[in-house]
C-alpha cells in the first residue's frame, strides 16, 4: 500500500528526531532534546516554504536559515543530510559530495568532521553563520535581512527583482534571555524588516531546570512593543496550523515576525521529555529505545534514513528551489545585458573583490604640527573610499558626530524603512546588537562597518570574536581610544582593551599614529577580504609627520616599519610606538640625539600584519643585536614583551585613567618623551 502524505511526513519528522538522538548518543554528548521538539516545524518549513536549491547552496536570492540556538546543532546537520545539500569546495566550486554525509552524522562532534558541535561557517556547507553564543544567531540575521532590503533597493529594476529572499531563524529561551537578541530585535522592529522571520522555540526549559527560575516576562507583549508581528502556535505538531503561521508571515509587509511555537523538549522521550534532563546530555541507551518505541521506528536501529525521506525532500524542497533558481538565473541572464555595471559590482561582490582603482586616489595630509585627531582624518579616508565602493557601507552606536564615521558624499542617504538604499546607517545605542548586524551583513557580500568608543568594545566582544573565527571582512572602528578622552574620565578611557583586541586570534588590530597611517589603516582593512579589522582611533590631535622627512605612511600595510631610522642606520635603542604615542617617541629620538643617543624609531600599528612579515623584515625593523629597546603606548604592557627581547622596557599605564585635560593626564601617569628618553638612557647605562 502506498504510503500517504500524512504518513510522509510524519517518517521525515521521525528521521531528524531519531538521526538527532543517534548522533547525540554516539558522541555521548550534545543536546537531543530540542531538535527532537523542533523537528516538525524545521520540517514544515524546508518542505513548504523554505525557497532554497541543495543544489545550489551559494544562489545569491536563496532564503536564508539560521539556527541561532546553535547547541541544537544536529538538526540542522540532520536536515542538511535529508534534503542532499553538496558540499561547496574551498575555491567555491559545487561538488557531488554531500555537505552532510551519514557518516558525518555518526562522527558528530568528532575530530575534522563535518558536524561540529556547534555549527559553523566555511566549514560545513549550508551553515550560513556560526552560531552557539546565544543571541548571535539572531544579531546575525537581522544583517542579513538589512542586507537582502538594500541588495533589493540598489539592484532591482523593473521586471528585474533579482533580491526578494527571506532570512527564518530558529531561536530558543535563551536567545531571547540574552540582550543582543533584544537588541537586535528592537533595531529590527524599527526598521520595519518584513523579511525576517524568527522561530521561538518557547519550551520552558534551560540546563538550571524551567525557566520560570528566572524568566517570567510575556515575550509576545514585548515584541509587539518592539513592532514585530506576532502570531502563535500552541501544538509544533499540527502541521496545518504552522502552514499558517509560516504564511502569516509572508503576507506581512510592514514588520519582521516573531513565530511563538510551544514545544515540548525531548518530545517522545518517556522519561525526559519536558524536563532539562533532554536540553544538555545524551538521553542514555534505554531511553532512546523507549522513545523510538514511542515513535513506532525500530528500536535497535541507528541512523536509519529511510529511502522516501530523501526522496520526499528532493520532491518538495529540492524541486522547489531547484526551479526558482533556474528562474532566477535565466533572470539574472537578462540582467546582465540590460544592467551590465550592476552585474559586475555583484559578481565582485559575491567574490569580496573590490572594484578596480578602489584605492587609485589615496588622501593625503600635509605636514602639520598641531596635526590633526585620527578619527578626523579616518572619517575622510573612508569617505574616499567609499566614493569608489558602492558596498562599503556602515555606521555608528549613536556615535556617528564623535566617531566621523558618517558618508558626507552625495546620494548615500540614511538606511531605514523608508529607504532601504541608504549607506548611512544609525543603529542606535546597540554596540551588540550593530557588530552582529554588521557580521550578517558581511556573510551576504557587503563590506560593512560599525563605529563607537573603544571603551565599548568590551559591549560587542562577543560578535568582533566571531567574526574572527568565520573569517568574514566585518569593520569596526574605535575611537577614543585611550586616555586621551581626558575630561571623561577612566569609565570611558580604555587602557587594556588593545590587549584585549589583540588577542583575538585572526583579528587584525590597526592603531595608526598620525593622519597619514589612518588613510593606510583603512586600506589595509579593506584588502583584508577574509579576517575582520579593527582600526583604532584617537580623540586628540596628532602632528602630521612630514613624510618628506619620515618614512612613507605605506609602512603601515606590512604592521611596523621604520619611521626614523639612526645615522647610518646603527641605533643604539629602538623606540617602539603606536597611534597616539608614536609622536612623542619621534620627540624622544631628538632629545636622545642631542645627549649622544642614537634611536630609531619604529611604528607598531598592527601587531598582527607585522607579525605575518617574513623573519628577514621583522630582523630589519627590530635587529637582534639591539636589546635595549623602549615601548610606549597609553595603554597596558600586555603583548608588547614580544618585542622588547627580554630587556625592554615600557612606558604605558598600570592602572585606569581620571578625569582631567588629556595633557595633564599623560604627564601624571608618565606617558611622556621624557619619560621614554629616561628608559632609554637607563637601559643603555647612561
Amino acid at each position: 500500500m502506498a504510503i500517504t502524505a500524512n504518513d510522509l511526513s510524519q517518517l521525515s519528522i521521525n528521521t531528524i528526531r531519531t538521526l538527532a538522538m543517534d548522533g547525540v548518543e554516539a558522541a555521548g554528548c550534545g543536546h537531543p532534546g530540542t531538535p527532537m521538539a523542533l523537528a516538525p516545524v524545521t520540517y514544515q518549513l524546508w518542505t513548504e516554504t523554505l525557497n532554497y536549491d541543495p543544489q545550489s547552496p551559494h544562489w545569491l536570492n536563496r532564503d536564508r536559515y539560521v539556527l541561532s540556538c546553535g547547541h541544537a546543532s544536529m538538526l540542522i546537520y540532520s536536515m542538511l543530510h535529508l534534503a542532499g545539500v553538496r558540499k561547496v569546495s574551498a575555491d567555491g566550486k559545487i561538488t557531488d559530495e554531500l555537505s552532510v554525509s551519514l557518516d558525518a552524522l555518526r562522527n558528530f562532534r568528532q575530530f575534522d568532521s563535518a558536524t561540529p558541535g556547534h555549527p559553523e561557517f566555511g566549514h560545513t556547507t549550508g551553515v550560513e553563520t556560526t552560531t552557539g553564543p546565544l543571541g548571535q544567531g539572531c544579531g546575525n540575521s537581522v544583517g542579513m535581512a538589512i542586507a537582502g532590503k538594500w541588495l533589493a533597493a540598489r539592484y532591482n529594476r523593473p521586471k528585474f527583482e533579482l533580491f526578494d529572499y527571506n532570512v527564518y531563524t530558529q531561536c530558543s529561551d535563551g536567545d531571547l534571555m540574552e540582550g543582543v537578541s533584544c537588541e537586535a530585535a528592537s533595531l529590527a522592529g524599527h526598521l520595519k524588516l518584513d523579511n525576517l522571520c524568527w522561530i521561538y522555540d518557547d519550551n520552558s526549559i534551560t540546563i538550571e531546570g524551567r525557566t520560570k527560575l528566572a524568566f517570567s516576562e510575556d515575550v509576545a507583549t514585548r515584541f509587539e512593543g518592539l513592532g514585530w508581528n506576532v502570531v502563535r502556535v500552541d501544538d509544533p505538531n499540527d502541521l496545518g496550523a504552522l502552514s499558517v503561521a509560516y504564511d502569516a508571515f509572508q503576507n506581512c509587509s510592514d514588520a519582521p515576525t516573531l513565530i511563538i511555537v510551544k514545544t515540548i523538549i525531548g518530545y517522545g522521550a518517556p522519561n525526559k521529555a519536558d524536563t532539562s534532563k533532554a536540553h544538555g546530555e545524551a538521553l542514555g541507551a534505554e531511553e532512546v529505545k523507549l522513545t523510538k518505541e514511542a515513535y513506532g521506528w525500530p528500536a535497535d536501529a541507528q541512523f536509519l534514513v529511510p529511502p522516501e525521506v530523501t526522496e520526499h525532500f528532493q520532491n518538495t524542497l529540492g524541486q522547489r528551489g531547484r526551479e526558482a533558481r533556474e528562474t532566477w538565473e535565466a533572470l539574472f541572464a537578462d540582467y546582465q545585458k540590460a544592467h551590465p555595471a550592476e552585474t559586475k559590482e555583484l559578481l565582485q561582490m559575491q567574490r569580496r573583490e573590490l572594484p578596480a582603482d578602489w584605492d587609485g586616489d589615496l588622501v593625503e595630509f600635509p605636514a602639520d604640527a598641531k596635526g590633526v585627531a585620527t578619527r578626523n582624518s579616518g572619517g575622510k579616508a573612508l569617505n574616499a573610499f567609499a566614493k569608489k565602493i558602492p558596498w562599503l557601507l556602515g555606521g555608528s552606536a549613536d556615535l556617528a558626530p564623535s566617531t566621523k564615521t558618517l558618508l558626507e558624499f552625495d546620494n548615500t542617504g540614511n538606511f531605514s524603512s523608508e529607504d532601504y538604499a541608504g549607506r548611512n546607517f544609525h543603529f542606535g545605542i546597540r554596540e551588540h546588537a550593530m557588530a552582529a548586524a554588521v557580521n550578517g551583513m558581511a556573510l551576504c557580500g557587503l563590506r560593512p562597518y560599525g563605529a563607537t568608543f573603544f571603551v565599548f568594545s568590551d559591549y560587542l566582544r562577543p560578535a568582533m570574536r566571531l567574526s574572527a573565527i568565520m573569517g568574514i571582512p566585518s569593520v569596526l572602528v574605535f575611537t577614543h581610544d585611550s586616555i586621551g578622552v581626558g575630561e571623561d574620565g577612566p569609565t570611558h578611557q580604555p587602557v587594556e582593551q588593545l590587549a584585549a583586541a589583540r588577542a583575538i586570534p585572526g583579528l587584525v588590530v590597526i592603531r595608526p599614529g598620525d593622519a597619514n597611517e589612518s588613510v593606510y589603516a583603512w586600506k589595509a582593512a579593506l584588502e583584508n577580504s577574509h579576517r575582520p579589522t579593527a582600526i583604532v582611533l584617537t580623540r586628540q590631535n596628532l602632528p602630521t609627520l612630514d613624510r618628506t622627512k619620515f618614512a612613507p605612511a605605506a609602512g603601515l600595510l606590512k604592521g611596523g616599519y621604520v619611521v626614523s631610522d639612526a645615522p647610518g642606520g646603527i641605533p643604539e635603542v629602538l623606540l617602539l610606538a603606536t597611534g597616539s604615542e608614536l609622536s612623542l617617541a619621534v620627540a624622544a629620538q631628538e632629545d636622545l640625539a642631542k645627549t649622544g643617543v642614537m634611536a630609531r624609531v619604529v611604528s607598531l600599528p598592527s601587531f598582527e600584519l607585522f607579525d605575518e612579515q617574513p623573519q628577514a623584515y621583522r630582523d630589519e625593523v627590530l635587529p637582534p643585536q639591539v636589546t635595549a629597546r623602549v615601548a610606549v603606548e597609553a595603554g597596558v604592557r600586555q603583548g608588547w614583551d614580544r618585542y622588547l627581547s627580554g630587556n625592554g622596557a615600557f612606558v604605558g599605564m598600570n592602572g585606569f585613567g581620571m578625569s582631567a585635560p588629556f595633557e595633564q593626564i599623560y604627564e601624571a601617569v608618565g606617558i611622556t618623551s621624557a619619560n621614554v628618553v629616561a628608559e632609554a638612557k637607563r637601559l643603555l647605562g647612561k
